[in-house]
């Protein structure tokens, strides 16, 4: 298992959270997973940028992005060279720490 640490987040996990996820899952599933509920419009299809997160230390442990997903981080909130879309953004086996930005370019909430 891997530990992903999230960084307090306002709304979805105001004190940080720490988890762990099995190597191959995305970190939006991890985060789901554990009751962090990200944003995810397009079902985790890589079509929208509302799971867009920025991982702060493991990044270079993940796959590189493909050209779809640099495409659609380009229309992301508070693009970083660490921007990632966490449905894509496999965890392998180091520790990452991840921050879900504060804004998202969707206009409508999923959340219920």
């Amino acid at each position: 298992m891997t530990r992903i640490v999230f960084l307090p987040h306002d709304e979805l996990c105001p004190e940080g959270a720490v988890i762990e996820a099995e190597p191959g899952t995305s970190i939006c599933d991890a985060a789901l997973a554990n009751g962090i509920e990200i944003e995810h419009a397009c079902e985790k299809s890589c079509a929208c940028t509302t799971c867009h997160v920025l991982v702060r230390d493991g990044f270079d442990s993940m796959e590189e992005t493909d050209e779809l997903e640099d495409d659609l981080l380009d229309k992301a909130w508070g693009l970083e060279p660490e921007s990632r879309l966490s449905c894509q953004a496999i965890v392998a086996d180091t520790e990452l720490v991840v921050e879900i930005p504060k804004y998202t370019i969707n206009q409508v909430s999923e959340r219920h």
